[in-house]
């Protein structure tokens, strides 16, 4: 049984079907891509999945457990971490409170705060930043805040937004780094990314959603060999 199981999942917005009748899985450990073009409905699936957009139709199950229905807090209790697109940090806490609030359903301080420290060897500036404000940081070391925010909740599966979306090129390589890592920690990764040579280059499979539909899918070498994908995402057309 996949850890995330979606099936003919639809979802949108008013009488918009951003989602229509997709179906994608997820291995324990295992990193899928998911690319496409901008309004090709991938952040509306990954909202859908965290229970932030409702589900109109079509099942999504975790770990064997039906999520439909489900609000967003208690799809993270079961262990699915999100990092939207735009970071959506808290300007105006400190590093700290908003590692703290990403481990909010923990009630053992001590382990709270070794999970914070484990986040923090992963993105070391924000062992440097802790008592600065999030709104204060550099739009990579917030993207990194994002991410250790998620990871603080000792995600099962992680699901990742557009993670290296207006950074510069050397907070893109951490940031894939530490992305590319999380197998070994057992955490799977749902990715969403415009860089789909990066993407397909980290991931075992992958899928490209168009129009709110699945067109394609394969691993990640096939869909990067795959002419329609160079031409299209590769920008080698």
């Amino acid at each position: 049984m996949p850890l995330l199981e979606v099936r003919d999942l639809e979802a949108g917005y008013g009488p918009i079907r951003a989602v229509d009748r997709v179906s994608v899985d997820v291995d324990h450990g295992e990193l899928v891509a998911l690319i496409g073009a901008n309004g090709a409905g991938k952040t509306t699936l990954l909202m859908a999945i965290s229970g932030v957009v409702p589900v109109r139709a079509g099942t999504v199950r975790f770990a064997g457990a039906a999520l439909n229905g489900r609000k967003p807090h208690e799809i993270m209790r079961l262990g699915i971490g999100h990092a939207p697109e735009g970071r959506r940090i808290f300007p105006r806490l400190t590093v700290r409170e908003n590692l703290e609030l990403g481990g909010f359903t923990q009630t053992d301080r001590g382990r709270l705060r070794s999970d914070i420290d484990e986040a923090c060897g992963l993105f070391p500036v924000l062992g440097e930043r802790m008592n600065q404000m999030g709104g204060t940081l550099s739009g990579g070391e917030q993207q990194m805040l994002a991410i250790a925010r998620a990871l603080v909740g000792r995600p099962k599966l992680l699901l990742l937004d557009e993670p290296s979306l207006g950074l510069a090129p050397l907070i893109v390589a951490k940031v894939f780094e530490v992305i590319a890592s999380l197998a070994s920690r057992g955490i799977a990764v749902l990715l969403v990314e415009q860089n789909a040579r990066a993407a397909l280059k980290l991931a075992s499979r992958g899928y490209v959603l168009e129009t709110g539909r699945i067109t394609l899918t394969g691993t990640g070498p096939e869909l990067a060999a795959d002419r329609r994908v160079r031409d299209a995402y590769l920008g080698e057309g």
